[in-house]
């Protein structure tokens, strides 16, 4: 991959704050890909039927296997040479064990459900996850029910103006999916992630940013290996809405209802 690629990456945005670290090396490596293995081979990466983590050529990808059940069976992830699979790569050395059961249930829906025109709810919400997620982390506090409700019912200016504060000292935002990192390549208004929340102690928000890394990947690949995901699991959050995201977030930004929207009544 060109270094061309990477100009176009404004690594200092907060929504980069996740996969930064990972990026620092890969961005200066002269092979990318032989970076990214040796990397995992570091890390002792392996998939969930404990095969060693490789990132291969698409072309390897044999004709007809798809991406999911090839990493399954294989340990082998599929890499093209573009944005959406570099974040895809760091994603997996960021958060190993989430990406590991992610692949677990949607190789399992595969397995049993097979290739189709529709996914099915279950690999339908793994899915979302896996490509447009942020991870809401909230402080186990009044403050913090009331900020994930405020979201939920779509109250904007509640939560990020009159409740901007909580965010840093209790609310962080987590970027995850990797088609959501792309998309923040040349941001615009209306980039909305499926949050997925995480409650976490107040001790959680004084702590390293390594080890915040670690709790959520642990927190959070349980969670998935205990329930049943579905796509009414995640809120919906207008990324550069998060106080300190973007610059101008004033009154007039937040009452722009073609992002900030109106919950729909049932």
């Amino acid at each position: 991959m060109t270094a061309l690629v990477y100009d176009f990456i404004d690594w200092p945005q907060a929504w980069y704050d996740s996969v930064r670290p990972q990026a620092a090396g890969l961005i200066v490596a002269d092979d990318w890909r032989a970076h990214l293995n040796q990397r995992a081979s570091l890390m002792q990466l392996h998939n969930h039927n404990g095969l060693a983590l490789q990132f291969i050529p698409q072309d390897e990808l044999p004709e007809g296997s798809a991406y999911e059940a090839h990493i399954s069976a294989s340990g082998k992830v599929p890499t093209r040479e573009n944005l959406h699979d570099f974040f895809n790569a760091l994603v997996w050395l960021t958060f190993p064990k989430i990406k590991r059961q992610l692949n677990a249930l949607q190789s399992a829906q595969i397995a049993t459900l097979g290739i189709g025109k529709s996914r099915g709810p279950a690999r339908d919400a793994a899915t979302i996850f896996d490509e447009n997620a942020a991870i809401l982390v909230l402080d186990k506090s009044e403050e913090g029910c009331s900020l994930l409700e405020n979201l939920r019912q779509h109250q904007w200016q509640a939560a990020f103006v009159e409740q901007a504060a909580l965010f840093g000292s209790q609310a962080e935002v987590w970027s995850f999916g990797h088609a959501l990192m792309e998309k923040l390549v040349k941001p615009y208004k209306a980039i909305t992630a499926h949050t997925w929340v995480v409650w976490a102690d107040a001790s959680f928000f004084n702590l390293e940013w390594d080890a915040k890394r670690a709790w959520l990947d642990n927190q959070i690949a349980e969670q998935l290996l205990t329930h049943d995901l579905t796509t009414a699991d995640y809120t919906p959050l207008p990324v550069l809405g998060i106080p300190g995201w973007w610059p101008g977030q004033d009154a007039a930004f937040y009452a722009d209802t073609s992002v900030f929207r109106v919950k729909r009544s049932r």
